[in-house]
């Protein structure tokens, strides 16, 4: 089968025998671009944030030229499937229900998962999950669609609470800095950047740090997605993952976007 990891590899090959220099391979990947730091896009449409790094950091190890593709979230999937592009990176969390679709890379980062309210709720009064279901009970909370926090939210809350879908982290953040929800759920890192700001400062998250360890709905961390017949693309991404941990190029990127390490060794 020609796939494309096998073109890459082609063209490696003959760039390194071939009497003339031939062009690097393109490796389309598809992020959202609206999930600040993971992935956003600038005041100049540039795609930026961590995503972004990762990416162009395992294109550079694995000899190929990224050309990134923006893809809203609830169609991302679909779209690699119908070969759109070759890989998703885009702070998707590795699932069973994803793996019937798709093939995933190793795990390179794990974040914790947070409920956020504004700091004068009483919803602040919640530790753990069962003060968290009690309080949060006919009330209204904001996630993204086809996530990891709307499964959570589905499976331990679905029946007391109204959950509100939107299609971007940044709309959900509009509405609860205005009352329209009363809370939200999201990774810990993408609220860092709000926390910062003026309207961040009334809001602090409540409850306990969610994870895939105690909740395997919430997933077994950060990978990498591609179609299950790209094995010698998987292979060589899995590489590069494995080399940017061990010379600390994933702990500086992470460091860098979030201010904190969140490196599965």
């Amino acid at each position: 089968m020609n796939t494309l990891a096998h073109r890459i590899a082609a063209s490696a090959l003959a760039f390194t025998i071939g009497s003339a220099p031939l062009a690097a391979e393109s490796l389309r990947i598809a992020t959202e671009g609206s999930y600040p730091p993971w992935n956003a896009t600038d005041a100049e449409g540039k795609l930026v944030g961590f995503d972004i790094d990762v990416g162009n950091a395992i294109c550079e190890r694995i000899g190929a030229t990224c050309e990134w593709v923006p893809q809203q979230w609830d169609g991302i999937i679909l779209g690699l499937l119908a070969r759109h592009y070759d890989l998703i990176i885009s702070s998707m969390s590795i699932t069973d229900e994803r793996r019937k679709r798709i093939a995933f890379s190793d795990a390179y980062v794990a974040d914790p998962v947070f409920f956020v309210a504004a700091r004068s709720s009483e919803l602040q009064a919640a530790k753990q999950l069962e003060e968290v279901q009690a309080l949060l009970a006919g009330k209204s909370v904001g996630v993204q669609p086809a996530t990891v926090h709307a499964d959570f939210l589905q499976a331990y809350l679905g029946d007391t609470v109204d959950m509100r879908l939107y299609d971007t982290q940044d709309n959900i953040i509009l509405d609860l800095v205005s009352g329209r929800i009363d809370a939200a759920l999201a990774h810990r890192s993408s609220w860092q950047a709000f926390f910062a700001s003026m309207d961040g400062a009334m809001f602090d998250t409540f409850g306990p740090p969610l994870t895939g360890t105690e909740y395997p709905v919430l997933g077994e961390g950060t990978g990498i997605g591609i179609r299950k017949d790209e094995t010698e693309l998987l292979r060589r991404v899995n590489e590069a993952l494995a080399d940017m941990k061990q010379a600390g190029t994933m702990k500086a990127l992470s460091e860098k976007w979030f201010g904190f390490d969140i490196t599965v060794y």
